[in-house]
């Protein structure tokens, strides 16, 4: 009835690991990057990136100027900006950051290594 929780081995961890990125066992797997995509793909994301940006934000522009009467100019400001959040998302794309939080995203996965290297040495 009671069962003994033995501690996990490495071996054991590392099968997890593998099961949980995949059968390739490789901690990029996980991640898309530009080269991944054909170029039609990647055009196709560009186009998409900046009209629906500046669609939002047109929008939003348009419902604050029915809501507050203020004319054209929020409309203006917010297509504006819409135009600004698009082509920075397409900047980050080009330059394979994805949508990770910063300007690194390697940074993610050092950190995950520091705490696969920590649990390992834990084992040891």
């Amino acid at each position: 009835m009671t069962e003994e929780k033995k501690p996990l081995s490495r071996q054991d961890f590392d099968e997890r690991l593998r099961r949980a990125r995949g059968e390739s066992g490789d901690p990029k797997h996980h991640m898309r990057s530009a080269e991944d995509d054909s170029g039609k793909a990647i055009a196709f994301r560009i186009g998409t990136e900046l009209v629906v940006a500046v669609a939002v934000g047109g929008g939003i522009g348009y419902l604050l100027d029915n809501w507050l009467g203020t004319g054209p100019w929020l409309l203006m400001v917010f297509l504006l900006l819409g135009n600004v959040a698009g082509l920075w998302n397409i900047f980050r794309m080009t330059n394979k950051q994805g949508y990770a939080a910063g300007f690194k995203h390697d940074q993610a996965n050092s950190d995950a290594i520091e705490i696969e290297d920590a649990y390992r040495d834990k084992d040891d």
